[in-house]
């Protein structure tokens, strides 16, 4: 098992990247939009390996979450490597993990190559574990708590939303006494969502 790679930038795209380690060179394939270093500069990646009749292919990702999360997709039937890693590059980890806890299929489905029947099978399956491994869930605490707020706005920020487009959504909401973290993440999208279409 390779646990991580940690190497001079030779070659990078935006599926992939090489390093070379000690004159070997090794490509991962990495998140698109996931910010490698320039070509000679140093990197690591924490790395997943998967093992095929034809071929071995690593996968890897800037931190230990992304590849717990990408590892934890895999246990779900019918998801592989390319459908874990495409989930990954259109969410980021806090918000593809909030979706999998509250059984979010819409958010799910904005994955390209996820249809319904595969988000609720993601969710049926994956939901428990999710809700056990996440070490700061979005639902832990008031709408109040600065920690819970933040959590939102990484996860709205995931969804595409801009940083402007994030913090004028939430001044726009009342927030209530004893929230959830889940239920104001769904409210702010709703509002993200009407301000898009010209909606007040």
């Amino acid at each position: 098992m390779i646990a991580f790679v940690r190497g001079r930038v030779v070659e990078r795209s935006d599926a992939s990247v090489v390093v070379d380690v000690q004159g070997l060179g090794h490509r991962v394939h990495v998140p698109g939009g996931m910010v490698v270093p320039a070509p000679g500069r140093e990197v690591t990646l924490h790395t997943s390996l998967q093992v095929r009749e034809d071929s071995m292919t690593l996968y890897g990702f800037a931190d230990r979450d992304a590849l717990r999360l990408f590892e934890l997709l895999l246990t779900s039937s019918g998801v592989g490597p390319r459908l874990a890693l495409a989930a990954l590059t259109a969410l980021r980890p806090v918000a593809l993990e909030t979706a999998i806890a509250e059984g979010d299929v819409a958010v799910l489905t904005s994955v390209p190559g996820i249809g319904k029947k595969v988000a609720e099978r993601i969710v049926l399956e994956l939901r428990d574990r999710v809700g056990a491994e996440r070490t700061a869930p979005v639902g832990s605490a008031a709408a109040g708590d600065d920690d819970v707020l933040a959590t939102v706005r990484e996860a709205l920020s995931g969804f595409g939303f801009s940083a402007v487009e994030v913090r004028d959504a939430l001044a726009r909401l009342d927030l209530i006494d004893g929230e959830d973290g889940g239920s104001l993440l769904r409210r702010a999208l709703r509002e993200l969502g009407g301000a898009r279409d010209g909606v007040a």
